[in-house]
């Protein structure tokens, strides 16, 4: 009789799993091509002014780094991002700094710094976003910097990845995103 108790516990508890695995599933008519959450609709200035809108990208995969002026890890890793925004990739690469956020210079201070940076470059390719008082950054859920962020063409949110991403990873990365 104890036997019969347990095996229907775990019968029960068994159904109960498969039943909550069944409820997770997304329906087949699913109209997004990764798994996630789509990305907050970033609409964000430039160094120089202009607006620039995630949703001006659609279509397109877009690999964002979000970094800080102060971060060294985020600056030994520029020139090499600098690199892979020059190249033709399936995707498009853009930054995100946010001015008077965790530590991070005013827009005109980090405007100036930045100008100058770009200066000792050769050739400048990236593309710099300014997330004010780290509105965006807030949403995207960033705790440190640099935090690499990879949306499908979609406009899904496929990866959120702390620390320094090589070109290597973010070119494989993009392999299996859609």
């Amino acid at each position: 009789m104890v036997i019969n108790k347990k095996w229907t516990v775990i019968t029960m508890v068994l159904l109960y799993v498969l039943l909550l695995a069944a409820c997770g599933n997304k329906p087949s008519s699913q109209t997004t091509l990764n798994n996630g959450q789509v990305a907050p609709m970033v609409e964000l200035k430039d160094l120089n002014g202009s607006q620039v809108t995630l949703a001006s990208f659609a279509g397109k995969k877009v690999y964002v780094k979000y970094w800080a002026s102060w971060c060294p890890i985020c600056l030994s890793g520029i020139d090499e991002l600098n690199t892979l925004a020059g190249q033709n990739n399936d995707f498009k690469v853009i930054t995100i700094v946010s001015p008077n956020f965790k530590g991070e210079q005013s827009t005109d201070d980090f405007t100036q710094w930045f100008k100058g940076l770009q200066a000792e470059q050769k050739g400048n390719n990236l593309t710099v976003l300014l997330d004010e008082g780290g509105k965006y950054a807030q949403k995207f859920g960033i705790r440190g910097y640099p935090t690499s962020l990879y949306i499908g063409s979609d406009g899904v949110l496929v990866k959120t990845t702390p620390g320094h991403n090589s070109n290597d990873v973010i070119i494989n990365t993009f392999k299996e995103v859609s």
